[in-house]
């Protein structure tokens, strides 16, 4: 079992438009609404490849409520979601029709008291002594009330349970769980160069180890992945753009990630289900849900070079 932890879960909507011009008023032509949060998505997909997923961190709220029933009809993935009192954000996402551009705006999260940041460490402590737990991720922003240092705490948990942790946020949680030493860790070049302060990808993987991870996959757009790890230095590319939806395309390459991570898989073949995951994830109709025949027919066209590490 893969535990994914969202701390700031969302309520997605999708607003689909037939062109986005400022200061007009727009009428919608399709509205879509899902459990959402980075690590809900992660688990999304990682439920869609046969993994067995448990979902933790805050709801609350009637937002809550819903995304709680959103997730009741997802197949293989079990909602350990902790309440609080306030409610559950929610993100809203326009997409132009005509360009397939997307406009994203994203709400706070609840203030998480310190009484419920105290419940849920206690319930993911009780999570990670299970023997069924193969990996933990730790997926996006932080709520207020919780603690800037959150994710290093969760990161020294899991490693202090022998269970493989990956770690996908941003800025000063970011740059404080990086020296928890997590097992991978999945920024975008926008937060691998505000966290190293190097803007050259290969030099800023090479810091960001240095910082503590063990491995670090970054994300380059288009351009695909650069993972820097113990065993080599590898950079993955998709066999040509694809046209659609990014929101979610990261989520769908950490869940790769895990599925390789769980399943043993050398870093080359790790990297070419996440890239074509990622690739399948903008294709598909739906943000953060991915395409299946995308996926199959970019897997085996995923571009690897680099070179393992000597022995």
């Amino acid at each position: 079992m893969i535990v994914t932890v969202t701390l700031n879960a969302a309520l997605d909507l999708t607003y689909k438009v037939p062109a986005l011009v400022s200061h007009t008023s727009h009428r919608v032509t399709e509205v879509t609404e899902r459990a959402g949060g980075k690590g809900l998505n992660v688990a999304r997909v990682l439920a869609a490849l046969g993994h067995d997923v448990t979902v933790t961190g805050f709801a609350g709220g009637d937002t809550g409520r819903t995304l709680r029933d959103h997730l009741a009809g997802v197949p293989g993935v079990r909602d350990g979601l902790r309440p609080v009192a306030g409610a559950t954000r929610r993100t809203l996402a326009v997409v132009d029709a005509r360009t397939g551009d997307t406009t994203q705006l994203n709400e706070p999260g609840p203030t998480v008291s310190p009484a419920e940041w105290a419940g849920f460490l206690t319930s993911y402590e009780e999570l990670l002594a299970d023997d069924d737990v193969t990996a933990v991720a730790l997926c996006g922003s932080l709520p207020p009330g919780v603690p800037v240092g959150a994710y290093a705490l969760l990161v020294r948990a899991a490693r202090a349970a022998a269970v493989p942790v990956l770690l996908d946020t941003s800025g000063e949680p970011l740059r404080r769980g990086v020296a928890a030493r997590p097992d991978i860790v999945k920024p975008n070049a926008d937060e691998l160069a505000e966290l190293t302060g190097a803007h050259e990808p290969s030099q800023a993987t090479r810091d960001a180890r240095r910082r503590g991870a063990h491995a670090v996959v970054a994300s380059l757009g288009p351009d695909g992945l650069l993972a820097r790890t113990l065993e080599g230095t590898w950079h993955a590319k998709p066999p040509g753009p694809v046209h659609g939806n990014p929101t979610g395309a990261g989520d769908s390459a950490v869940a790769g990630l895990l599925s390789g991570l769980v399943r043993h898989l050398p870093w080359p073949d790790r990297l070419s289900r996440a890239v074509a995951l990622s690739a399948a994830t903008v294709a598909a109709p739906v943000a953060g849900e991915f395409d299946a025949a995308v996926y199959e027919e970019v897997l085996p066209k995923v571009a690897i070079t680099g070179t393992p590490t000597a022995a």
